[in-house]
């Protein structure tokens, strides 16, 4: 690792500095599962989720297509663990299946809001003048309509599918990232910093992007991880009213609707167990959002 003057090559310096990284991340980490105790358990179910999106074809019993005539409405068993649909379909597998689906829909989705709410946004604050006024009466627009209405408009317009409904979910949600963006953005030009990269030179492109961008990034990361379950319930709603996710596809929302809500009586299961990988998903990410938001929000940092 020394060299014979005694000099630590690049190699060995790169090596390190990544262990030394690496051995304050723990602490880290250390920290943050004492501080947030729910934001960690909530973190560990993401992951897991994360897991079995990836390793869906290792974790499932069956097939998510697989129709078998003999095992319609089977209740759970060992053979199926949360029982069969009305095709014999099985519905452990189905929700495996699913977690791939919420997950495109949360992170698709939340990067369109993001990255079309945070240009609207810091646009809007720094231009000013008649382009803050437009952009900020049509936010007003798209905040006058419900959220699942909105939606649902945007998608009759461009048709049913996956790609549709990621499509129309980010949309509904950026008018709440502009209005964070712009109001974060109108704080920071307001500090003297900025003013003094302007006197030293700075153009406003070098401006936006290492004084303005670096400081609203923080309620920015907030707003995406809170956004992932509002993406998901989203999307289980539309699937719900028939609008979304196209059958046979295995999302949680289109197995709510059809024949689970026919069939609830001799077969809750059906809709039992979609319910709860919903109910758990969109309960993980606002609490894992929560534990975020308290770790980097300054202000919330000397009260855990």
């Amino acid at each position: 690792m020394v060299s014979s003057s005694g000099e630590i090559n690049a190699a060995d310096l790169e090596i390190l500095r990544r262990a030394e990284r690496q051995s304050r991340l723990w602490p880290k980490l250390k920290k943050f599962c004492a501080r947030n105790p729910l934001g960690a358990a909530a973190s560990f179910v993401l992951l897991i989720m994360i897991v079995l999106a990836l390793g869906a074809g290792f974790f499932s019993t069956h097939h998510p297509y697989e129709i078998d005539g003999l095992q319609t409405f089977a209740a759970p068993s060992s053979l199926h663990f949360f029982g069969t649909d009305e095709l014999g379909r099985d519905v452990y597998s189905r929700i495996i299946y699913g977690t791939r689906i919420s997950l495109r829909v949360g992170f698709i989705a939340v990067g369109i809001s993001i990255i079309v709410g945070t240009i609207v946004g810091a646009v809007s604050a720094y231009a000013g003048g008649w382009v803050d006024y437009v952009l900020q009466r049509i936010v007003d627009a798209l905040f006058a309509f419900p959220t699942i209405v909105l939606a649902l408009a945007i998608v009759s317009v461009l048709g049913t599918g996956i790609n549709q409904v990621i499509t129309a979910v980010g949309i509904v949600n950026v008018p709440r990232v502009a209005r964070v963006v712009r109001a974060s953005t109108l704080s920071v030009l307001a500090m003297p910093y900025i003013e003094a990269a302007y006197c030293m030179g700075a153009n406003p492109s070098r401006v936006i992007a290492r004084h303005i961008l670096p400081n609203v990034f923080a309620p920015v990361i907030i707003l995406a991880t809170a956004g992932f379950g509002t993406a998901i319930l989203a999307e289980a709603s539309l699937s719900f009213l028939g609008v979304g996710t196209p059958p046979p596809e295995p999302s949680w929302g289109t197995m709510l609707s059809g024949a689970a809500s026919q069939y609830i009586r001799n077969a809750p299961w059906m809709a039992i167990f979609p319910g709860i990988a919903i109910s758990i998903a969109v309960f993980a990410f606002n609490l894992f959002g929560d534990a975020l938001r308290d770790t980097l929000d300054p202000r919330l940092r000397g009260s855990n």
